[in-house]
């Protein structure tokens, strides 16, 4: 599978609960339906790559699913956390989230109720 967002391969990472695919070049990570609650346990294990590049990854937003060609990915806005942007796929309902996004959508604080009320609208 190739990454929908650099389009460098994906590869495998192994969980206790599950297995998730993530890009060997923006490392991005792309889960099929529901998988991500599967694995948000191990979220800082699969989802090590740098937030910096994973915010420069945020702004390609014209991508399509890996899994469904033709299907062009949605972009989607975390309702707990309205800073972070993920793409969903409207055919299968996989996901993907740019470097650093999964981590923090895993992660609840005081300071995300902070920045929920301080988002200001993306272009």
């Amino acid at each position: 599978m190739q990454c929908p967002k650099c389009q460098q391969r994906m590869e495998k990472v192994f969980v206790k609960t599950g297995i998730v695919d993530r890009c060997t070049g923006c490392a991005g990570m792309w889960f099929d339906v529901l998988e991500e609650q599967d694995v948000a346990a191990f979220a800082r294990q699969v989802d090590s790559g740098s937030a910096k590049l994973g915010a420069r990854y945020n702004r390609v937003d014209d991508i399509h699913c890996p899994r469904c060609p033709n299907s062009a990915l949605l972009r989607m806005v975390d309702a707990r956390q309205p800073h972070i942007w993920f793409e969903t796929c409207p055919s299968c309902h996989g996901r993907f989230y740019d470097a650093g996004e999964f981590r923090d959508a895993s992660e609840h604080s005081l300071f995300d109720v902070v920045k929920r009320f301080t988002a200001k609208a993306r272009d």
